[in-house]
């Protein structure tokens, strides 16, 4: 029986888009003609494939207000943001420009006698599994890499953001890149894992849940096939004793709370040191009572809906449970009468908190951040260090040499000094503990979609 997904606005609740997911069968068809159309395409030389990709970049950005309009109603986002142009061309740009360097074999010797060398094959068909959050971003991650390195590509996008898969496919299609080698697809968990089971890729790409991660991760037991995975993330902030107060205020607030709350890398938990505590919270307060919760269309709201009334459900569910063990919340509800019990929800800021609160361990990815004052460099680090998750820190402090030696003793996958929230493509995205593992962007993340071959060739001397 054929299954219709369907993406529930948070805007109003209505059913926004809906598609039909493939069946099994069909979408059985559609990897193996990935696999087939492959070969040829990575034949293709490699500045045509990179031309191609820009020109798939370049037609994206032609569709800049439709694709800002949708993402409004299908997650949330203000329209006064301009969607994730500027992120998303920046990380096209950076890794179409590093392409020849990252995917050149590593040339051992080349003399008289022999050709010793590593060259980078890819991988074959890679699948990506992307998230509706930054639904664009997300995708170009893998997709920009993976097409240029020479790969076929299925593209499953999560159902809150159906249509971005759809604007990507229709761009690069109309750029010039082959529709058997890059394919859009609507799938049901059950058939997706079908597919990864019976070794349909040759590498899968997952942003999500940790409990996703695992489905994936289970699905593709015995069958070898690479995997990249990008999970949780509690991400914490250390505003040490030297840090500029304001600066701190400004970037760390804007990483807890734009988008409401819902970014991969967003600020969860800041640790303040205890000389510059009252200030933050005071300020931090001020700061967070400024935004404007309402319709992402009208142009004075700054804080949208979350994605779905069931995330802001547990938001919610966080944010009563540390006020019932003690948690004192810094903004007061009447600033966001927009806040409707449903998708709609008034950012917090919640001080007397502790890691034994929920808010503190588990991940919200919502507009919820909580404070606690720390001693010294010590407690923070012992602090940030005790999660489950490892994405990101921040540090903020005039001293680089305090960032690097905190750094160190950090388990994290990058640490910012003075900044958060931000992708940097020249650098490794990538997590520790159940944040994940892999890597995307940077020269990495061609390594991660490509393989090694080594060549020994030894030439014959009369």
């Amino acid at each position: 029986m054929t299954k219709t997904l369907k993406c529930i606005s948070p805007v109003d609740g209505q059913v926004y888009a809906e598609r039909e997911a493939l069946s099994a069968s069909d979408a059985q068809a559609l990897a193996a003609g990935l696999r087939a159309a492959q070969p040829a395409w990575a034949e293709r030389p490699l500045s045509e494939r990179i031309a191609l990709v820009e020109a798939g970049i370049a037609k994206l950005n032609e569709m800049k207000d439709l694709v800002v309009e949708e993402l409004a109603w299908q997650m949330g986002r203000p329209t006064r943001y301009g969607g994730e142009f500027g992120g998303m061309n920046e990380r096209a740009g950076y890794m179409a420009s590093i392409a020849e360097e990252a995917l050149a074999p590593m040339v051992v010797e080349q003399s008289d006698s022999f050709l010793r060398q590593i060259a980078r094959e890819p991988v074959g068909v890679v699948f990506i599994i992307a998230p509706w959050n930054y639904p664009y971003m997300t995708v170009i991650n893998s997709l920009v890499p993976a097409l240029i390195a020479g790969n076929a590509v299925m593209l499953k996008h999560a159902t809150q953001t159906m249509l971005v898969g759809e604007r990507i496919a229709e761009a690069f299609h109309a750029a010039g890149v082959p529709q058997d080698v890059f394919q859009n697809v609507y799938l049901t968990h059950e058939v997706s894992e079908e597919l990864m089971g019976a070794k349909a890729f040759d590498f899968v790409n997952f942003t999500g849940s940790v409990g996703g991660g695992r489905a994936v991760e289970r699905a593709l037991a015995g069958t070898f096939t690479g995997l990249g995975l990008e999970l949780g993330g509690k991400d914490p902030g250390y505003v040490a004793a030297d840090a500029d107060l304001d600066a701190a205020v400004d970037g760390l607030m804007d990483g807890a709370l734009f988008n409401a709350g819902q970014c991969c890398c967003g600020i969860e938990r800041i640790y303040v040191h205890a000389s510059l505590y009252d200030a933050f919270v005071e300020k931090a307060a001020a700061w967070a009572s400024k935004l404007t919760l309402g319709n992402p269309f009208e142009p004075e709201t700054t804080l949208g809906p979350m994605a779905n009334k069931r995330f802001a459900e547990v938001v919610r569910g966080q944010i009563e449970d540390a006020i019932t063990d003690g948690a004192k919340p810094l903004l007061d509800p009447s600033l966001f009468p927009a806040d409707d019990g449903g998708a709609y929800l008034a950012p917090q800021i919640l001080v007397d908190v502790n890691h034994e609160m929920r808010v503190m361990r588990e991940e919200s990815f919502g507009p919820v951040v909580g404070i606690m004052p720390v001693k010294d460099d010590e407690e923070a680090i012992a602090a940030m260090n005790d999660c489950d998750y490892g994405l990101t820190c921040s540090i903020w402090t005039a001293d680089p040499a305090r960032a690097e030696a905190m750094g160190k003793r950090l388990q994290t996958g990058t640490v910012f000094m003075n900044r958060c929230d931000y992708l940097d493509p020249a650098l490794c995205w990538t997590g520790c503990k159940e944040t994940g593992r892999g890597g995307s962007l940077s020269v990495l993340g061609y390594h991660a979609l490509t393989r090694p071959k080594s060549y020994h060739l030894k030439k014959v001397t009369k």
